[in-house]
């Protein structure tokens, strides 16, 4: 396995577009593939945020995550968000997640950023909170009952 950046990789916007399509399709105000699409091709980048993270083997996508500026409108002052995490069905239960925020908090941190937020349906924090994010509120976002969470990027983290 091996992560590479959507810059390097853009032929797997289609597969991503659809990933996200399946999933919170339902959240956009005008469902479509066409605009997470393009959406995605405006974070083609590694050395700047907002940036697409990719985890691949053997030339097969397994997931994907984003890091991005200000995902939540209630939160003007929190700047970066890792949110998108997807991976694919039948890779689901192996870990691959937390390889998969594990390294976007340290692309994040090499990038100066101090400290990363997201928001997950999991209520619990599921895999986040086993790898120490913080929960700040549990609050309705969208028509949705979401966990804001918050993780410190200090030389101290993990």
């Amino acid at each position: 396995m091996e992560f590479f950046y959507l810059k390097d990789k853009p032929e797997f916007i289609p597969q991503i577009a659809h990933w996200y399509f399946k999933q919170w399709a339902y959240l956009m105000e005008i469902p479509s593939v066409e605009i997470i699409k393009d959406k995605l091709k405006t974070q083609l980048n590694c050395s700047k945020i907002p940036l697409v993270l990719l985890l691949i083997e053997n030339e097969k996508l397994l997931g994907t995550c984003q890091l991005k500026y200000h995902e939540m409108d209630i939160y003007p002052e929190k700047e970066y968000w890792l949110g998108g995490v997807y991976i694919c069905h039948r890779q689901r239960g192996k870990g691959l997640a937390k390889k998969l925020v594990i390294k976007a908090k340290d692309i994040a941190k090499s990038l100066g950023v101090k400290t990363l937020y997201l928001q997950t349906e999991n209520l619990s924090g599921g895999v986040y909170a086993q790898l120490g994010w913080q929960p700040i509120e549990q609050i309705t976002n969208k028509g949705d009952q979401v966990l804001v969470m918050q993780c410190g990027l200090t030389s101290e983290d993990k």
